[in-house]
């Protein structure tokens, strides 16, 4: 088992959690293509950051709800939207794998960028405005199932859609960026175990630095967002969400 404990991987992993435990997105978008040009295989990619975000999204939302972005107690609306989200997560990733094999990969891509930055657009036109968004559970549940389904067919788009849906359907930033935390923890879980039952070699080499590196920036992050107003995060998640969107189109062309 060839373990690797390599300090430039360990900071650029402390850097791309730092902004997604910050702002509920962006660690798997910016961290999988750097490792890439980095000389790193899928195969040895995929699984690590699986671990990682196994790791530090539960990590991150507790320590969320733990500095008061969140409240996660049984019973409360955002432990609600917390299972909800989880839920979709596997039912979208799910059908995401039977529709994975018959789209071209340009289309997914082309789907996505547009999709998020029209998200992050419609973000930051809520905030300009500064009108308050009604809470609404069809909303979050769209949303939420769209988000997972990005994430099974493309490995990629869950956490801006999440995160960004959650705002535009009345969900305080804050709490958006706990829930999508421990969400997206459960749902790399289901990954990684789905992985190990298929029976296939699991590469463990990268994972001892990202998981030090993610979980070193988690307090951080908590507690950055615990210090943050709400229309301060809104503006940044709406901006984040804009500039992946963007950048993912930019990509598609250039």
């Amino acid at each position: 088992m060839d373990i690797q404990l390599f300090l430039p991987i360990v900071i650029l992993a402390f850097v791309c959690e730092l902004v997604d435990s910050s702002l509920g997105m962006g660690y798997g978008t910016t961290l999988t293509p750097l490792l890439l040009i980095m000389g790193y295989e899928p195969v040895e990619i995929v699984p690590a950051v699986l671990i990682s975000e196994c790791i530090t999204g539960f990590l991150a939302g507790v320590l969320h709800h733990e500095f008061g972005n969140v409240n996660f107690r049984p019973g409360t609306r955002d432990f609600k939207v917390m299972v909800v989200m989880s839920a979709l997560s596997v039912m979208g990733a799910l059908v995401a794998v039977v529709v994975a094999v018959n789209v071209p990969t340009w289309l997914v891509k082309l789907y996505i960028g547009v999709l998020v930055l029209g998200l992050g657009v419609a973000i930051l036109a809520f905030a300009f405005r500064r009108k308050e968004v009604a809470f609404s559970w069809r909303r979050i549940a769209g949303l939420g199932l769209l988000a997972s389904f990005n994430k099974g067919i493309s490995g990629g788009g869950y956490g801006p859609v999440v995160t960004g849906g959650q705002v535009l359907a009345g969900i305080s930033g804050a709490s958006a960026i706990g829930i999508v935390s421990l969400a997206e923890g459960i749902t790399s879980t289901v990954g990684i175990v789905a992985y190990l039952v298929s029976g296939a070699p699991f590469p463990w080499g990268l994972a001892p630095s990202l998981v030090l590196g993610a979980v070193l920036s988690v307090p951080f992050a908590a507690f950055l967002v615990s210090r943050l107003s709400t229309g301060q995060l809104t503006w940044a998640i709406g901006s984040l969400t804009t500039l992946l969107g963007g950048y993912t189109l930019v990509r598609l062309v250039v």
